[in-house]
């Protein structure tokens, strides 16, 4: 048994932002990781012999540079290299689009394909970058609690003033963003085929719903907002991948007094008089603190780790509806060589950037629909990585690794399925679908690794294989993240908090909601501004 100030449940790198941010403050702070490496899904293994990579996460652009600069990170060694381009998607017709690079390279490429579109890109980014502005200011604060009082009325108020400044033209963007597909939203601005889906592909990241879904238009938004080096909307590799990210945050948790245990899996919170007071790990050791702070997904938590008897009736009927499920398959492969592209032979720039496989809306969709009756898609959507070519401490000379993000693969299989026995299967369709576009890549696969939905729950405790804790919708952000009422990062037990993805502002390697999970803990401590500031 042991006693600390704040006990943080799961090292994952929001659950090391929250620890650093308290320790700074004098807190005694104890993180407990049930995996035997800190960094939840942010972090680099070996998978095959000779070959790591980022077995989870895989890119950077939404690490919060406040973040970056507090915890030191570069100081801590920590390098991320720019994409030369964004993405590289091959076409159906043998042909390819880049996007990125600066935005009059990009027009010349959207040129190809439509002279209308090339003319309106340079207005739809400012009114992205308008929109994303608010969410960069948004994302390092506290939402006002729903019930709370003048108190939050009041932080209702000074939040919403930044989006009642701006023009009508960029309300309307705010309010097109959050209720339209992105079908809809990118057909107010382009008409090439190739083009909408150059930008549509970011809606259905992470994001179980076709492009056709109302709402989807957001989590298009959510990937852009994000910065590398200082420059807006990049994204970019981390040297030595994701895992650098997290082992300078371990090396600055620890410098600050953070005690950091792993292969410490937290069955239980224990709750007394209706506050919590501690953990029950795995084997019988029990922890006591006065601060329970839960980097794990509302559902894990609610569901699994406290006692139905503890939480209301209410709170737990509202948590049952929690949407959970992103509806992602993630494949670390072994190369033997670079794939090369039928649309685009030899090596190059492309090999450096997101290559995406899914050609247009209409596909996406397409794969959506297949995997709501069958499971997964016949056409799966694909993003593919290889930051060996930036990043040669990844890979045995003249080898490659590859990241394959892969979208529409459900959480549950129909029909009583499991992913236990498909998830070769569906392997093997993913690599045909690449082969479909550079022929050769399958003989080049030396060695795999698969993570179903169902291993994403299991490796990383991430329910439904949910790479943001929880659905990206409307209903289940800001404020009412993970529902209204507790969006503060304040649970519905006196001293328990959520400092994880499930919470204000979501998904991705931001580091945001552990930054402002300890500084809603250090407010109620009398540690921090509690009004317009941090608390």
């Amino acid at each position: 048994m042991s006693r600390q100030d704040a006990i943080i449940i799961g090292g994952g790198h929001n659950g090391l932002v929250c620890a650093f941010y308290l320790a700074r403050k004098g807190l005694k702070v104890r993180v407990l990781e049930r995996r035997g490496i800190v960094g939840g899904a942010a972090v680099t293994e070996e998978f095959y012999p000779g070959f790591r990579n980022s077995v989870a996460s895989y890119t950077v652009s939404l690490l919060q540079p406040k973040v970056i600069a507090d915890m030191r990170l570069h100081e801590r060694g920590l390098r991320i290299v720019e994409r030369p381009i964004s993405n590289f998607l091959p076409l159906e017709d043998d042909g390819y689009l880049k996007l990125g690079g600066g935005l009059e390279r990009t027009q010349a490429e959207f040129k190809r394909f439509s002279d209308r579109d090339a003319l309106a890109l340079p207005a739809y980014y400012d009114a992205l970058e308008g929109v994303a502005d608010v969410l960069r200011d948004l994302a390092l604060r506290i939402p006002p609690n729903a019930g709370g009082g003048v108190s939050e009325l009041l932080r209702a108020a000074s939040q919403g003033r930044r989006i009642a400044g701006l023009s009508l033209p960029a309300q309307r963007d705010i309010l097109d963003l959050f209720v339209k597909s992105a079908r809809n939203f990118l057909d107010g601005w382009f008409e090439s085929a190739p083009v909408k889906a150059a930008f549509g592909f970011d809606a259905v990241v992470g994001n179980y719903a076709s492009p056709d879904t109302p709402g989807s238009a957001y989590v298009l938004l959510h990937h852009v907002f994000g910065e590398v080096n200082g420059k807006k909307g990049a994204w970019g590799h981390a040297i030595g991948g994701m895992g650098a990210i997290t082992q300078a945050m371990r090396a600055a948790c620890e410098e600050a007094g953070v005690a950091i245990e792993v292969e410490s899996p937290v069955e239980k919170v224990l709750v007394d008089n209706g506050r919590a007071v501690g953990v029950h790990v795995e084997g019988g050791v029990e922890h006591f603190a006065s601060v329970i702070a839960a980097n794990v997904g509302p559902g894990l938590l609610y569901r699994k780790m406290i006692d139905p008897g503890d939480l209301s009736d209410d709170f737990r009927h509202r948590m049952k509806g929690f949407r959970a499920g992103s509806g992602t398959f993630r494949m670390n492969v072994a190369l033997s060589a670079l794939p090369n592209f039928t649309a685009l032979p030899g090596e190059g720039e492309h090999h450096r950037s997101g290559i995406i496989i899914a050609p247009t809306l209409d596909y996406m969709d397409r794969a959506f629909t297949d995997a709501r009756a069958f499971g997964w898609s016949k056409q799966p959507i694909v993003e593919m990585l290889i930051p060996s070519t930036v990043d040669d401490s990844l890979a045995p000379p003249g080898g490659h690794v590859a990241s394959l993000f892969c979208q529409q693969f459900a959480p549950v299989l129909p029909d009583g399925r499991s992913w236990d026995d498909e998830r070769e299967a569906a392997a093997d369709h993913i690599i045909a679908r690449v082969e479909a576009h550079a022929p050769g890549f399958a003989a080049s696969v030396v060695g795999r690794q698969i993570l179903s939905p169902l291993d994403l729950e299991r490796t990383f405790g991430l329910v439904g294989g949910d790479i943001m804790h929880g659905h990206m919708a409307l209903d289940q952000l800001w404020a009412a993240r993970p529902i209204l009422g507790h969006g503060n990062y304040r649970g519905p037990i006196k001293g328990l908090y959520m400092c994880g993805a499930g919470s204000h502002p979501g998904g991705g390697v931001t580091g945001a909601p552990g930054h402002n999970a300890a500084q809603a803990i250090l407010a109620d401590r009398g540690l921090a501004k509690s009004l317009f500031g941090w608390g």
